[in-house]
């Protein structure tokens, strides 16, 4: 049985979360809490394998009882949350910071033409995320940047790079936050992402990657030129690649992977269009989404390079690139922020010589 507990302060919502949780007979629910001062005695008390959470509760609430969760017993956290409003998406997203691994929607009410397949994804992120094995967050403890002095020797030729791509899934939010936090804010090319997530939450995610990362960031529209030192995030419901140009585009064709949008398009149409004019970066994730075109991209010039198994959340995804040998290189997230900032300085060099 997978013991679960319910942090969220309305009564309602708890029993409702409990009948959603309990109708799958592998999970037991072994308390509820009403607040994030009440969910850290009753983590210390129960040892449950995974924790609903909500984030706006009084006393304590779900961004500060996720910090001192992960701070003194580590546990398996899953922001639940009612709204799809930017803003109050980005204050969720925050609680990743915390540690929390996750965040989905709450169902809605039974009856509801959405609510199986949102009660389903839930069950689904709960049963995956009490699998994971999550450590003892420090207090105070700043993110190591890397220092602007420290370069990585590039092992393989490139042609002039036009974009960097990357490609993330469960465990990514937080790692993509990381390295686009240490990219130079000159970076003289584009970023395009794939993140898996929820229909309805790229918006929130992307408000709060460019607000705490201080790199511009957006969600892609078609045929839109990427601007240099920029970051473009998959809209819900589309693929993203780019075009000749290099522009833009966006594809409603039929999912990869079960995913749309998919990693495995943005890199096949990155190999495609640019070849060897490119970085490609897969990083932790369940399932295999983008490690055969991660190697298409390799076999035609590209930097491909895989998030490490010791930083990964669910080395899924990075697991069977370094299996294809789809890699040339396997690095820890603060690594490969200082391999694509060398590769900028490069790039930045050889323009200069070229002027």
């Amino acid at each position: 049985m997978i013991k679960v507990l319910i942090v969220e302060d309305s009564k309602v919502v708890q029993e409702f979360l409990v009948h959603v949780l309990t109708s799958d007979p592998s999970i037991q629910v072994v308390g509820v809490a009403d607040n994030g001062e009440e969910a850290l005695e009753a983590v210390k008390q129960k040892h449950p394998d995974v924790i609903t959470m909500d984030i706006h509760m009084p006393k304590v609430d779900g961004f500060e009882a996720t910090r001192s969760i992960m701070e003194t017993v580590p546990t398996p956290i899953v922001i639940v949350t009612g709204s799809l409003i930017a803003k109050e998406l980005a204050s969720s997203f925050r609680a990743m910071e915390a540690g929390a691994l996750a965040v989905v929607l709450r169902p809605p009410g039974i009856g509801h033409p959405e609510h199986e397949t949102a009660a389903g994804e839930l069950i689904r992120t709960v049963k995956l995320m009490s699998e994971i094995k999550v450590v003892k967050r420090h207090p105070a403890v700043k993110r190591r940047v890397p220092p602007p002095t420290v370069k990585m020797e590039v092992r393989q030729a490139t042609a002039e790079i036009q974009a960097i791509v990357i490609g993330a899934s469960t465990g990514g939010p937080l790692v993509l936050q990381q390295i686009i936090s240490g990219l130079p804010r000159d970076l003289p090319v584009p970023v395009l992402m794939v993140q898996h997530i929820a229909a309805g939450f790229t918006k929130g995610f992307v408000e709060w990657l460019s607000s705490t990362s201080h790199f511009p960031v957006h969600v892609a529209s078609h045929g839109e030129y990427p601007l240099p030192g920029h970051g473009y995030v998959a809209p819900d419901g589309f693929h993203l690649g780019i075009g000749n140009g290099p522009r833009i585009v966006l594809s409603d064709s039929a999912p990869e992977n079960g995913l749309r949008p998919s990693v495995a398009y943005l890199f096949r149409s990155v190999a495609q269009t640019l070849g060897p004019r490119a970085a490609g970066v897969l990083l932790t994730g369940m399932g295999r989404d983008g490690a055969a075109e991660l190697k298409e991209m390799k076999d035609r010039g590209a930097i491909t390079i895989v998030q490490d198994e010791e930083s990964s959340i669910i080395f899924g995804m990075p697991g069977e690139a370094v299996a294809l040998n789809a890699h040339t290189y396997i690095l820890s997230p603060d690594k490969i922020t200082t391999l694509l900032g060398t590769l900028a300085e490069i790039q930045s060099n050889s323009k200069t010589k070229l002027e």
